[in-house]
């Protein structure tokens, strides 16, 4: 016991706040993953009322998950590090500043008048648009893969060995999670779907890697997301799609 309180004393007040946890039975439950998946939960509701503020609250929550699933590279404790988890954070960070920034451009243009705060009219992607993402979506999975066994090869952990299906999962999340982001900033309805094909590899994933708070967001995000699907189609067959901006680099 005392060099457990020895080895705690060694740490940073950065790597305390990682480490910080509620034990429940054996299982303990880290404090900033919790925060974390709650506060993305909340933007994604802002994100299905189509309200702007899904983008700055979502980024909260994907600064605090960056540490969360790089822990164990930071020395913080012996949970598995998953860089492709860690690498979404930083690409919903800049995604989000993007959808951040045209869903203020669009409401301005479009939605002046709405007291409701509605952001965007949400429409469906075009074929091309959906072949498009499709592709990317298969060989960026393929490449990412790659690029997460390279990664891990330089800094393998001790305490975990990762069998096949580890790299694939976590490239076909990261991956999935760039194209669903991508989608939501530009207002189709196809995010959503993209979302549920996250979540049905995220799921069994988080419980297999022990992110519990993660495996549970995942599970109660994806009847959230068929919700919210149902939601966006409903708008798209009533209300006439926003007319693009002339927003810079911005096309149909």
């Amino acid at each position: 016991m005392r060099s457990l309180a020895l080895a705690d004393q060694t740490k940073n007040v950065f790597q305390q706040a990682i480490d910080a946890t509620i034990p429940i039975g054996s299982y303990q439950l880290h404090w900033l993953e919790l925060i974390g998946v709650l506060i993305g939960l909340a933007s994604a509701y802002l994100g299905m009322r189509r309200w702007v503020w899904a983008w700055p609250v979502g980024i909260l929550a994907n600064i605090m998950l960056f540490f969360v699933y790089l822990g164990a590279v930071f020395g913080a404790d012996e949970r598995i590090p998953l860089f492709g988890q860690a690498g979404r954070q930083v690409f919903f960070i800049v995604t989000s500043i993007y959808g951040w920034w045209r869903w203020s451009q669009v409401r301005r243009l479009n939605h002046a008048s709405d007291s409701s705060g509605v952001a965007i009219t949400p429409r469906w992607a075009t074929s091309r648009e959906r072949v498009a993402v499709i592709v990317f979506w298969l060989v960026g999975t393929v490449l990412v893969h790659q690029a997460f066994v390279w990664l891990w090869n330089l800094s393998p952990n001790p305490y975990f060995t990762p069998q096949w299906w580890f790299y694939w999962c976590d490239a076909w999340i990261f991956v999935g999670s760039i194209v669903a982001t991508y989608a939501m900033a530009r207002g189709w309805n196809e995010f959503w779907l993209a979302w549920i094909g996250v979540d049905l590899v995220g799921v069994p994933f988080a419980f297999a890697t022990d992110y519990v708070p993660t495996a549970v967001l995942y599970t109660f995000y994806g009847l959230f997301v068929v919700y919210g699907f149902t939601q966006w189609v409903k708008v798209s067959r009533v209300s006439v799609p926003d007319v693009e901006p002339q927003l810079t680099g911005t096309s149909s």
